[in-house]
């Protein structure tokens, strides 16, 4: 099928658009909400752990980091290993999660609303297939 993944780039970046602006009222990017997405599914992390799942390079996700530890969001906690340390959600985090939370929430019922639910599960197993697929060829 050709064009799909224009299709799927044609939703990406008015969706991140989209994100950016709803995240912009409580200081975040959705580069910033991906990260704390992460950390509050997952619990404490450590930067290598984010990096994989992220599939980006871990200069950048310290960088992320750094930007949520100065709004408060993030803290550093030692890991079973003295030398690996693991990134947490502080209570404000974790608030501004719920809040995030229930923003983007609001934003996926109304774009989704029209959709039927086969059409919208079938969509939801499809990305995973295809990241697999991607990973896999590189590999």
């Amino acid at each position: 099928m050709q064009g799909f993944f224009q299709q799927f780039l044609r939703l990406y970046r008015p969706l991140t658009n989209k994100l950016n602006e709803l995240l912009a009222e409580f200081g975040l990017s959705y580069s910033l909400w991906q990260v704390i997405f992460y950390i509050k599914n997952m619990g404490p992390s450590q930067l290598s752990s984010i990096s994989a799942y992220f599939y980006i390079e871990r200069p950048s996700v310290t960088r992320v980091v750094q930007q949520l530890e100065e709004k408060g969001l993030v803290e550093h906690v030692p890991g079973q290993d003295k030398r690996q340390k693991s990134i947490q959600l502080t209570e404000h985090g974790v608030a501004i999660y719920h809040a995030c939370r229930e923003k983007i929430s609001e934003l996926e019922h109304s774009m989704l609303a029209d959709i039927p639910d086969e059409t919208l599960q079938t969509a939801f197993d499809l990305f995973p297939e295809i990241r697999q697929n991607l990973i896999e060829k590189e590999e």
